[in-house]
């Protein structure tokens, strides 16, 4: 595996994070738009934006707005702040139920090397898939309950303003 132990443990019971917060920074600039596509059981799709609408040295606030399919806003946008190590720190597993392997991910914008998170837990798992390429949030995450597909979100749009 080629991730970088130092700065991405955040925790010595937990796997090295994909992106150390330094490199959650660096990939994260003013106007960063991701769009994500989210299916529930019953095919149901929904659509929400990210936008980073304010970014410093220690953090960013994002801007969340709910969206149609085509992106148009739904309702009224939601700020919140967080620092560079909070968003770094999602990504932080433990290493007694989690394993990472190297893939790639076809997504509407292209096909993705990605680091997967497999994070198993009693009846349910997560996965993560994190772009090599694209430091911050993960592109996809699926969230599999009693051995079925409970959601889906994927990023379909990826974009700096």
């Amino acid at each position: 595996m080629s991730l970088p132990p130092d700065a991405n443990t955040i925790r010595p019971d937990h796997l090295p994070t994909p992106f150390s917060a330094t490199d959650i920074r660096s990939g994260c600039p003013l106007g960063r738009t991701i769009r994500l596509q989210t299916e529930a059981p019953g095919g149901e799709l929904a659509f929400r934006q990210i936008r980073l609408v304010e970014v410093d040295a220690d953090g960013a606030v994002q801007e969340f707005q709910s969206t149609d399919a085509r992106g148009l806003p739904i309702g009224e946008p939601t700020r919140h702040r967080s620092s560079w190590l909070d968003l770094q720190q999602h990504a932080s597993q433990p290493a007694s139920v989690t394993v990472i392997d190297e893939v790639d991910l076809a997504l509407s914008f292209g096909t993705e090397a990605c680091w997967r998170y497999t994070v198993s837990g009693r009846d349910e798992c997560v996965v993560f898939w994190f772009a090599k390429g694209r430091a911050g949030m993960p592109v996809q995450v699926e969230q599999w309950q009693g051995g079925g597909l409970a959601s889906r979100s994927v990023v379909i749009a990826d974009e700096v303003a």
